[in-house]
């Protein structure tokens, strides 16, 4: 018995489309049958247009103001991050340039310290080398005194000696020495 209404349908699908055939029709084609297909055309569009209205068209709307949104914020927090970078680059420069003079202003200092010290030395030697100069001088006049006085003296004892022996003449030390001076203040005037 279940196999009566399937042989029904089957019955039924093959008159139709002996039908057709004999019309020899494509079916979306056949005039009989635009009613029908108008109908459900309608109520396809309408629940397309329902469907499209009221669950998949505010969707996409609102994924896309979403996105928009989105991009307006990532461009708004890339604009941030922009000036913070150029602020904190600016905030670097100027601590550079900051640390540059103090480093030069350090380096003059040191350089004016150290030039004071070594002026400072500087005279301390000079004074110390033009102190020991003078004690050299000095010893070298006083030197130079005694070398001439005893050669002032050995000088008047060998003219004693040299006249006494060449001249047989007796000449005093005292004499001898007064002819000896005479003899190197001329020579002193000379040079």
């Amino acid at each position: 018995m279940t196999h009566a209404p399937h042989s029904e349908v089957a019955n039924y699908a093959a008159e139709a489309a002996a039908e057709h055939a004999e019309s020899g029709v494509f079916p979306p084609f056949d005039p009989t049958y635009f009613a029908s297909q108008l109908f459900w055309l309608a109520i396809a569009f309408v629940i397309l247009y329902v469907a499209l209205d009221r669950f998949i068209l505010p969707k996409i709307k609102t994924t896309i103001e979403d996105r928009r949104d989105r991009i307006a914020d990532d461009l708004d927090a890339a604009a941030q991050a922009k000036a913070d970078a150029e602020a904190a680059g600016e905030a670097y420069e100027k601590s550079l340039a900051d640390a540059r003079a103090k480093a030069h202003g350090i380096a003059a200092k040191t350089r004016q310290a150290l030039d004071a010290e070594i002026a400072k030395e500087t005279a301390g030697v000079e004074a110390e080398l033009s102190a020991k100069q003078g004690a050299a001088e000095a010893a070298i006049r006083k030197a130079k005194d005694k070398a001439f006085a005893e050669v002032r003296g050995i000088a008047a004892t060998a003219t004693v000696d040299l006249v006494s022996a060449l001249v047989g003449v007796d000449v005093t030390e005292g004499d001898a020495g007064k002819s000896v001076d005479a003899r190197i203040k001329a020579k002193e005037a000379q040079a």
